[in-house]
């Protein structure tokens, strides 16, 4: 599975699931950029708000790290509707996992390409040994290209996930 972040890039990296974040732009906007994806048929996460992710008729919810339980959302969301979580250590994963996610991210693999980030890279062996185990597909992102589809397979990942899947 490839999920993209940026909706600009969506056909270019021919991506699974479109994942609508942007932190900078009101309610309406997001809502926009989610629903006229929905509506071309396309799967639809939306970043954080449950809101904009119903009402644009979205395919599921994205959580970061330390949110609300995603079992806690299942009794506003339709059935069928996907919720994930962002983590960064085996015990969020764990956490995540026991809280009835779908799926989760797991970062980062690599230094990002889109922002800096102090958290040291896992590399595919420390992806590896952080998902062993584990039951919860879990979606490799951190420095992701489309370069990295068959090493993320290799180390057990569900799929990739990232904002700049361009391959370099």
């Amino acid at each position: 599975m490839i999920v993209h972040a940026i909706v600009d890039l969506f056909h270019e990296v021919r991506a699974d699931v479109v994942h609508v974040r942007n932190k900078e732009i009101e309610a309406r906007e997001l809502w926009a950029i989610a629903r006229a994806y929905a509506a071309q048929g396309h799967r639809v996460i939306v970043n954080t708000r449950c809101d904009v992710a119903l009402a644009a008729g979205a395919s599921g919810l994205h959580l970061p790290a330390g949110s609300i339980a995603p079992s806690r959302w299942r009794a506003i969301v339709p059935q069928g509707f996907s919720i994930g979580v962002s983590c960064h250590t085996r015990e969020e994963l764990e956490l995540a996992q026991a809280e009835g996610a779908d799926y989760a991210y797991l970062s980062p693999v690599f230094a990002p390409l889109s922002k800096p980030d102090s958290r040291p890279p896992l590399g595919w062996d420390g992806f590896s040994r952080t998902i062993e185990g584990l039951t919860i597909p879990v979606l490799a992102l951190g420095g992701m290209t489309l370069d990295h589809r068959d090493a993320a397979a290799r180390a057990g990942a569900a799929g990739i996930a990232g904002i700049t899947l361009g391959a370099r």
